[in-house]
């Protein structure tokens, strides 16, 4: 595939900060790209060096074959879409959509064609006379959409572009904004600190930490294959299990002592025994069972505990059991009615060694 955007050893420093530190990454052609991570982890800085509002300090920007690093923003055909929408609100929407095109030099006759055309593809026909004051905010950011995606840039570029409304419609726009990105063939970049924002829209996520990036892959693998204990925490849930490996167990697993007690984890090339590793196993993978211990079968764990608190979230329903060592272990599972577990009473952690995720032990990564 053709390679849009490539960053080669991107840095940028305000003072003392290093809010970016040697990020590379490319993007290919048609491509959804997302820039997740906390605040600070430089992931808007990153996006305003490739808008061309910032320069960095050292690297390459290389677009279509070409070093822009040096050039300014209106020299890198890429189009922008703020977090507040930034439209104009003395203009009609078709005024709005349409700067962009008289900006760039498009045949003035073509212009209300145009318009019409990228209105129906983001689902807003018939509202160019009105005023972005009379718009939604879904209605807005779908405009402030259209306004980039008609001057057919090279990269479109959105900053946090759903954060501005309210859950229920940023789930149904995420929808949309996913579809049209995929129908047009945009290459896209997506700057987001919401992980569900990210995995919902994105081909490939960047996941950024203290201005480095901390991995790059797809929604599904960087949940399931986290390579970092940052990856598994930010992204999803965790529950985490640390200790010592001893030898081997049947079925192809080995056993970790840990202070919760031992955890049945799968023969992984890499860990031997003696070797301190951390296991991470995702809350929806947990069963609660009763805390009989003895039944455990091979390649299986059982943690008992006390039930410690339930939480009820519509369709799931979470539930904390706390181990007589004082850890809590974080259960999830679909509520389908029925009784809930009690807060006090006994209860044991289930789970297999296929549901355990192993990284090295804090500290010992270099």
């Amino acid at each position: 595939m053709t390679t849009v955007l490539d960053l080669q050893s991107i840095e940028k420093s305000f003072g003392a900060v290093r809010a970016v530190d040697g990020v590379s990454f490319d993007v290919a052609r048609g491509e959804i790209v997302a820039l997740l991570g906390p605040s600070g982890c430089g992931k808007t800085t990153t996006l305003r060096l490739i808008a061309g509002f910032e320069q960095p300090d050292g690297g390459r920007i290389v677009m279509n074959g070409v070093d822009v690093a040096l050039r300014e923003p209106y020299e890198r055909n890429v189009g922008l879409v703020f977090q507040d929408y930034a439209l104009f609100p003395h203009m009609t929407v078709a005024q709005n959509i349409a700067f962009g095109m008289k900006h760039r030099g498009t045949p003035r006759a073509e212009i209300p064609k145009k318009t019409a055309e990228v209105l129906e593809r983001v689902h807003l026909s018939g509202v160019e006379k009105r005023w972005p004051s009379q718009l939604s905010g879904g209605q807005q950011q779908r405009v402030a959409l259209a306004r980039a995606l008609v001057t057919e840039p090279d990269l479109m570029l959105l900053d946090e572009p759903l954060s501005n409304l309210d859950a229920k419609l940023r789930h149904h726009l995420r929808i949309e904004l996913r579809e049209i990105l995929s129908k047009t063939g945009s290459t896209t970049i997506i700057v987001t600190h919401d992980q569900e924002e990210a995995m919902g829209l994105a081909d490939r996520i960047v996941l950024m930490n203290a201005g480095r990036i901390e991995q790059i892959d797809t929604p599904e693998r960087l949940y399931a294959e986290p390579k970092t204990r940052f990856s598994a925490d930010f992204i999803g849930q965790s529950n985490w299990f640390e200790g010592t490996v001893r030898g081997d167990g049947a079925d192809g697993t080995a056993q970790v002592d840990t202070p919760a007690g031992p955890v049945s984890i799968p023969l992984v090339n890499g860990f031997a025994a003696g070797d301190r590793i951390a296991v991470c196993v995702r809350p929806e993978r947990i069963t609660l069972t009763g805390p009989d211990l003895e039944s455990t079968a091979p390649g299986q764990t059982r943690v008992a505990g006390t039930v410690d608190a339930v939480e009820m979230l519509g369709s799931d329903i979470r539930v904390w059991l706390k181990t007589a060592n004082g850890a809590q272990i974080q259960s999830s599972t679909k509520y389908l009615g029925g009784p809930r577990p009690k807060v006090g009473t006994k209860a044991a952690a289930c789970f297999n060694a296929a549901d355990c995720i192993l990284l090295e032990a804090e500290g010992k990564r270099e």
